[in-house]
């Protein structure tokens, strides 16, 4: 089976650090497999998107070396397809409306109780929830191991469509993954815990999870992670071969000689033949620009 890889990178503002170790961490895990790797835009709140950030963020892994197969997916251009899964499981019974609010919820100790199981709520002003039935509490990641979540947080009925209309990351990223064909999700490890959600899904919608790999987060002097609320500094003036080198480094990756000398597409092929996963490390640490 060919392996089949992707980035999927909101557009809430341009990469930084902590993406781009994600983007080329996840190109290097499919390209040294000969497999195929495959960007997705997660443009599913327009809200939080800023004007212009989309092109900006394929340009950028353009200028570091990072070149895709196929077209561009778009999650705003697939809001029909999210519609007819979430309409499939509503007839199932395997959703459900709910209307209670985040402060509701907060009051009630930070989970959701599962209050509006048997309302019978119509779907106008309301979310739609799973109803999970059977929880995943751990899961095994191809670098980590054996992975385990707060019992509390796996076994909610979590959201798959906002009160305000827009489509939940869960159910979007798990469709997508789904009809890509993706056989391994290569992210930061800031998404562990949503991991259980997503086999939960998987497991509801009857379809084959694929394998997952959590990448070391970069983190700030402050200990807070690189990110985007974080304020963490663009690259897309970085000079690229240093950047690069930067990110092998940060992944634990050996450095070919005069390393600085190569073009980006040089320097990507030897870490391509050279990938070693065993020399990830598994624990986040502070990127020293």
């Amino acid at each position: 089976m060919t392996y089949i890889g992707r980035f999927a990178p909101s557009p809430s503002g341009p990469l930084h650090f902590g993406s781009l170790i994600a983007a080329v961490g996840s190109y290097l895990r499919a390209r040294s497999q000969q497999g195929k790797w495959l960007v997705r835009i997660e443009d599913l709140d327009p809200p939080r998107e800023q004007p212009g950030a989309a092109k900006g963020i394929l340009q950028t892994l353009e200028r570091f070396g990072l070149y895709w197969d196929g077209p561009i997916i778009y999650q705003s251009q697939r809001h029909e397809r999210y519609q007819a899964i979430l309409d499939e499981l509503y007839r199932q019974g395997k959703t459900y409306h709910c209307r209670c609010t985040r402060a509701q919820i907060q009051a009630a100790g930070g989970f959701y109780q599962g209050t509006c199981r048997d309302k019978q709520y119509p779907a106008k002003d309301a979310a739609v929830r799973l109803r999970l039935t059977t929880p995943c509490y751990a899961f095994h990641d191809q670098l980590l191991g054996l992975v385990d979540v707060e019992h509390r947080l796996a076994a909610e009925d979590f959201i798959l469509k906002r009160r305000d209309g827009l489509f939940a990351y869960n159910l979007a990223v798990v469709v997508d993954d789904a009809d890509s064909g993706i056989t391994e999700v290569v992210r930061g490890a800031d998404l562990l815990e949503p991991t259980v959600r997503q086999i939960a899904l998987y497991q509801q919608l009857g379809w084959t999870e694929p394998d997952w790999l959590h990448l070391p987060l970069a983190l700030q002097e402050n200990g807070l992670k690189l990110s985007k609320q974080n304020h963490a500094p663009a690259i897309d003036g970085l000079p690229v071969v240093e950047t690069l080198c930067q990110v092998l480094t940060f992944l634990g990756q050996p450095l070919p000689e005069y390393c600085f000398d190569l073009t980006a597409e040089a320097l990507l092929d030897w870490a391509i033949t050279h990938w070693q996963l065993s020399r990830v490390p598994t624990t986040a640490s502070v990127h020293r620009a």
